[in-house]
């Protein structure tokens, strides 16, 4: 038996004890493994993991993730695919040496130096996998089958080796250039960072707003001014830059008498009205041209003379902020770099004027702030320009400003040489090749993506770092012989030196004869980009193309990848930038998007704030189960933005997972109660036809098939988010409607055909629904699954592993029992029972009181068929005598009424709004049906909708004070709510039924624990309705309900007593007493009248302090199936009393019970069950007796074949079904029984007999 499968479910779980007890399961079967070698030989199904950095924890955003990996894995494996799943690790770039700089106190590449590349290499491959076991943890613990043993990382060598041989690829291809380029770059990582890098980490920041003066060579006391954020910027100034087009003014400050030139659209930057200045001349940009100025700082004024300080024309000024005046600094901005090189400031090859070093403070060159980091000089720089006379206006500004996504510092634009992909001469067949990928959703492949790919820019996958894989070109020192190495093999080949590590103390000292003269060649110093490295995932996690080179070629490219939408800049961009380059082809088929998962307060969660709750926590207070339903049944799986709430996780705990659990112990609960009661044995084949013709089972069927058909449509067109909503609705349509309509049926309250037919269906579509759910909740499912596991009967053809859920194929919908008609019949009938509970709330109507009618008003026919035909129901869920169908209202007085929506209207009408509310009271019926068909109505000569009118119902004539009413909009229903005094008493006889069973659990009893009730009233009116209705509140609770004084019997133990008033009764008390039932009532001789035929014991199960009995045949027929062993007769006691996985152990007061024993010798005495670990309890006196402790009837064909049959068993079990009787007599008998008769005390027992006649006849004898 599974370690998961459970002598009964609970009536509580705790879901995430169970979940670590499914874990141990997982790991005791080895699940994932043998799931990989059940499905070897399949149809592959490829899958890229994107690999985290091991240096930090797992947050809310990796969680999200990889459960939708998972899911979607898992069900790729369901359906019939081999889909192997490697963890990958990122083990190179920023993220760790950002971490080492920080212990090291590493300032800048010098301190490197004199620690040496080796010994700070060293240091990084210490922390690179930091939390590794952290992370397996977390992600096994959320359900996760993914392969931590044969996973990849990205310092394995073999990785690297694939990494050069991608890169010579496109070296090859002429795809790769050393160029000089401004870029975004890290001050605290000395680095610069690729474009989709910087635009990861935006954030609103402040900074100091300068308007700085260029007084003109030609009229020193005009000039120019310009407007800057980044006065650090100003010491590099070498032009200064207008719109050629747009108006400029020369203007004079009426305060303080300057003349400058602006933006005439831009004055406001400066002047606040138009009386603080005077405007002089106006012209336009392009007269400004070539005019020189005076340089703000000395340190490069030596350019003057090369065209530098002078006005320069671009468009890409604008006039919607500064002074229409852009200062130029070409080393510090992009477009400063290409303005200032085609007007000549600079040339092509010349040193660019850069006075800041790698860790972004100012060189020697700018006397005044050097050693100053650039952010922190900005004030010193502000001090200096004011005190030389060239500060116009100082402010602060608040932006959005790109910060470094490692180090979470200001970046800063820089001038470095890099090594480049050029991915703008590709910009074309990247967005043919993203047009043949699938993505969900659809709006961030054809808008967010494409539009980053239209204006894709050249990629700068060259760091000036030291823990990464080292970019494989050697040149000679004049840089004009360029080899690129794309293999170990090759670096041999080239250098003679053979290496097993491709890092930069193993490569850095390796140099390459020139094959022209030029000495040696050098590698160059930079490493690859991270991103790099993780767009060439899909090749080097193989080792392709050294290794499994055919493997990989028939798998590519992958069917499925998943991550943030914050990849569309990264991951996915690289990806399909290596593929397209290397390939012409996408890396993958499809793609599934996530949206961020913020805080609680919509902000970003911090670590600093504590504004979110920890994962593991959450995990150990509500499961993983429900954190994984919880983010998928979310808008962040459309790529929006999910705000956590810990609440929503509890909730669907509540709503989702008790619900569900409950109605599979219903189940198992009722399953064993059958097999014991009727001493048959359930099994469920799903081969078999499912013919019943009970209406709720047929809809439930259909309702479960369809939901399969849907998912694995939605499955295939990966929309997640559209799957958890169904499967959710599943849950509550089976919990609340079929369970709950069918409970007498399961419970064994109708017939055995009808009970066991309830069974049946209900065990269906729960196997059919832990298996399309185990994907999504892989721990209940499991658990669900193994409790029902025992009771199926498995086809080992189609399914020859069976030890888990997850070893089970998906199920393939059954279009023949998808039946729409009744789908859509039975949703009529909850509209009905939906629209009555409102009724009853609102009129505070508790459902334990019975109304006399209901009456349901609407125009079609065909839904007044349905409602009549399924009014069983409605009677049954709305506690009514009666189901009237009509489709006139006007028969019953109902007339539509309107006001207004005072708020709604109010609002948008102002002062129009008394005027039209009047008129709105003044609809009559007909215009507001009109209204209710068209969804608006012109009132007073403005339309108005369905949001701005409420309709109600009301009644005229003898109607008003006899019904109350509530509609959808389309069905009306009516309840007749008027008084009726036998109405009355039978809801208070209810609410006493309901106070017993309270009773009862508070006392802890089973349904099935055999006591008595008695009971005492005070007051005549309840003592009354008591004594009325006493045989339905027995009948109902399924005990003896005995008053107190007429009880005559011994009574067994108190369990419990309660004095309790009833509501709507005053001046009355009920007292109840519950007892055990006691050992005399049991019965102390045979039905049939004479001792059974077949040899018997009587057996008495001890547990928590009670005493059951029942007996045992020990043959049956005569000489046949004789239990003669331990191991049998404790198989017989473990079904009798549903002691299944207790450790129970047997014995016999008058003789030994060995494994072997002689059933002569035990015949007619009694076995004694106590459980293992409890003492040795002593046993009440039976009293003698000549037979079973239970009534039984004797059967035979004459004299060759003798037999006993039990017609209840154990002693509080109900007597079996005629039917039942039938088929235990047919079994003894070993042929067909077409008819049965016998009498007991005088009843006649055939063919049609109810089992309440023979319970009766019981009676009677007893």
């Amino acid at each position: 038996r599974s370690s998961l499968e459970m002598t009964s479910l609970p009536e509580s779980l705790d879901f995430p004890k169970e979940e670590e007890k499914t874990l141990a399961f997982w790991k005791d079967v080895d699940a994932f493994k043998n799931c990989l070698k059940q499905s070897k030989g399949k149809p592959r199904y490829t899958f890229y993991d994107g690999p985290p950095f091991a240096t930090g924890l797992p947050h809310y955003g990796h969680i999200l993730a990889g459960t939708i990996k998972d899911i979607v894995t898992r069900y790729a494996h369901q359906t019939g695919h081999h889909v192997e799943r490697r963890f990958g690790w990122d083990c190179h770039g920023l993220p760790v040496e950002y971490e080492i700089d920080k212990t090291l106190g590493i300032t800048g590449p010098d301190d490197v130096k004199k620690m040496g590349i080796k010994k700070y290499n060293d240091e990084c491959r210490k922390i690179v996998m930091r939390y590794s076991k952290e992370w397996e943890f977390i992600v096994s613990r959320l359900g996760r089958w993914i392969d931590f043993e044969n996973d990849y990382k990205t310092l394995y060598p073999s990785f690297m080796e694939t990494v050069w041989w991608v890169f010579k690829q496109l070296f090859d291809k002429g795809l790769v250039y050393r160029g000089f380029k401004v870029m975004p770059y890290s001050t605290a990582c000395s680095t610069p960072l690729s474009n989709f890098e910087s635009n990861q980490n935006y954030k609103d920041t402040t900074d100091p707003a300068v308007i700085v003066s260029f007084p003109l060579d030609e009229s020193p006391d005009v000039s120019i001014i310009a407007w800057t954020t980044t006065p650090w910027t100003l010491p590099s100034n070498l032009a200064v830059c207008v719109h050629p087009a747009l108006k400029y003014v020369k203007v004079r400050d009426k305060s303080i008498g300057n003349v400058y030139i602006m933006l005439e659209k831009r004055l406001i930057a400066l002047f606040k009205s138009e009386d603080e200045y005077e405007v002089l001349e106006s012209f336009l940009g392009k007269d400004l041209e070539g005019k020189s100025y005076k340089p703000l700082f000395s340190y490069f004024e030596n350019l003057k003379e090369q065209g530098a300080f002078r006005v320069l024309t671009d468009t890409y000024v604008t006039e919607e902020s500064g002074t229409g005046i852009v200062h130029q600094a070409p080393a510090f901005g992009e477009d400063d770099y290409r303005i200032s090189i085609a007007k000549n400031v600079i040339k092509k090859g010349q040193k660019l004027p850069c006075p800041v070093d790698d860790t972004g403070k100012f060189t020697s060159e700018v006397t005044h702030f050097a050693g100053k980091h650039v952010k922190d000089a900005d004030k010193f720089i502000v001090k200096h320009l004011k005190e030389a006379g060239r500060l116009v206006h100082s402010s602060s500004y608040t932006h959005s400003y790109p910060f470094c996504w490692r180090s979470e510092t200001p970046l800063i634009y820089k001038a470095v040489p890099s090594w480049f992909i050029q991915v703008e001469k590709i910009v074309d067949q990247l967005l043919v090749n993203n047009k043949k990928c699938y993505w969900v959703p659809e709006f961030v492949q054809e808008k967010r993506f494409h539009n980053w790919l239209e204006s894709a820019h050249d990629w700068a996958v060259s760091r000036n770092r030291y823990w990464g894989t080292p970019i494989p070109i050697w040149m000679s020192e004049d840089f004009e012989e360029v080899v690129c190495v794309g293999s170990i093999d090759e670096l041999e080949r080239l250098s003679g030196v053979r290496v097993d590590d491709l890092h930069r103390e193993s490569v850095d000292s390796i140099t390459i004869p020139s094959t022209t003269g030029r000495g040696e060649l050098r590698r160059i110093s930079e490493v690859f980009d991270c991103w790099f490295e993780s767009g060439s995932m899909p090749y080097a996690q193989s080792h392709y193309p050294f290794e499994h080179k055919r493997e990989f070629e028939t798998a590519f490219p992958a069917d499925f990848i998943a991550e943030g939408v914050d990849q569309t800049r990264g991951w996915f961009y690289t990806l399909l930038v290596i593929s397209t380059a290397l390939f012409a082809k996408p890396p993958y088929k499809n793609l599934i998007v996530n949206g961020l998962v913020l805080a609680s307060d919509g902000r970003k969660m911090s670590k600093r704030l504590k504004n979110y709750p920890d994962p593991r926590e959450v995990v150990d207070k509500y499961g993983a189960d429900a954190l994984r339903l919880y983010l998928i049944n979310s808008p962040v799986v459309r790529a929006e933005t999910l705000r956590f709430k810990e609440a929503g996780v509890k909730d669907v705990v509540k709503d989702v997972f008790l619900p569900w659990f409950n109605a599979c112990r219903f189940l198992l609960q009722n399953v064993e109660k059958a097999e014991r009661e009727h001493r048959l044995e359930f099994r469920y084949d799903e081969s078999e036809s499912r013919s019943s013709e009970n209406y709720m089972d047929k809809w439930i069927v259909s309702f479960a098939q369809s939901l399969v058909k849907f998912m694995k449509e939605e499955m295939a067109a990966y929309r997640l988010y559209t799957v958890v909503p169904r499967l959710v609705r599943f849950i509550e349509m089976l919990t609340n409607w079929y369970v709950r309509s069918n409970r007498k049926r399961i419970k064994g309250e109708t017939s055995l055909d009808d009970c066991l037919s309830s069974l049946r269906t209900l065990f269906d579509v729960l196997y059919t629904m832990i298996r399309i759910m185990a994907p999504f909740t892989p721990f209940l499912t499991e658990l669900l699954y193994q409790n029902m596991k025992p009771y199926i009967k498995f086809d080992s053809r189609k399914s020859p592993h069976t030890d888990s859920v997850h070893y089970l194929a998906f199920p393939e919908p059954n279009d023949k029992l998808i039946d729409g008609g009744i789908e859509n019949a039975v949703r009529k009938m909850q509209t009905v029972i939906d629209l009555g509970r409102i009724i009853r709330d609102r009129k505070t109507l508790p459902i334990k009181y019975p109304l006399s009618e209901v009456v349901v008003i609407y125009k079609d026919d065909e839904f007044l068929v349905d409602v009549k035909m399924l009014e069983g129901y409605i009677k049954e869920e709305l506690n009514v005598r009666s189901v009237t169908t009509a489709s006139n209202r006007e028969k019953y007085g109902v007339k539509l009424s309107a006001s207004p929506d005072n708020q709604e209207l109010g609002k948008r009408l102002k002062n129009d709004f008394k005027k039209v509310a009047a008129e709105i009271r003044q609809l009559t019926d007909e215009q507001l049906k009109k209204f209710e068909e068209e969804g608006s109505i012109e009132v007073a000569g403005i339309r108005l909708g369905s949001s701005d009118i409420r309709l109600s119902y009301v009644f005229s004539g003898s109607s008003a004070a006899q019904y109350e009413a509530h509609s959808d909009g389309k069905v009306l229903v009516l309840l007749n709510v008027s008084p009726d005094q036998s109405l009355v008493d039978e809801g208070i006889a209810r609410e006493v039924v309901n106070k017993i069973q309270k009773l009862r659990k508070t006392a802890k009893l089973q349904p099935s624990d055999p006591i008595v009730i008695l009971f005492d009233v005070s007051g005549s009116k309840l003592s009354e309705i008591v004594s009325t209705h006493q045989e339905y509140i027995g009948a109902a609770t399924k005990k003896r309900f005995v008053k107190r004084a007429e009880e005559k019997g011994a009574l067994g133990r108190l369990l419990i007593e309660e004095e309790t008033s009833i509501k709507g009764v005053s001046g009355s008390s009920l007292h109840f007493w519950i007892h055990e039932e006691s050992a005399e009532s049991l019965p102390d001789f045979s039905v049939s009248g004479d001792l059974p035929h077949c040899r018997y014991c009587n057996v008495a199960v001890l547990r928590d302090g009670a005493i059951e009995y029942g007996s045992i045949l020990l043959e049956n027929p005569v000489g046949k199936n004789v239990i003669d062993t331990l191991e049998k007769l404790a198989g017989q006691v473990e079904i009798l009393f549903n002691l299944r996985e207790c450790k129970c152990r047997l014995s016999c007061p008058d003789i030994s019970l060995t494994d072997s024993f002689s059933s002569a010798a035990l015949h007619k005495r009694l076995v004694v069950v106590q459980h293992v670990g409890t003492g040795e309890e002593a046993l009440p006196s039976l009293p003698a007796m000549p037979g079973p402790v239970v009534p039984y009837l004797n059967v035979s064909n004459g004299d060759s074949v003798k037999g006993t049959v039990f017609l209840k068993n154990p002693v509080n079990a109900p007597v079996i079904e005629i039917s039942v009787l039938k088929r235990l007599v047919q079994a003894i008998l070993g042929f067909q029984v077409t008819r049965l008769e016998a009498a007991i005390a005088g009843v006649s027992l055939n063919d049609s007999t109810k089992s309440d006649e023979i319970n009766t006849a019981l009676l009677d004898v007893y």
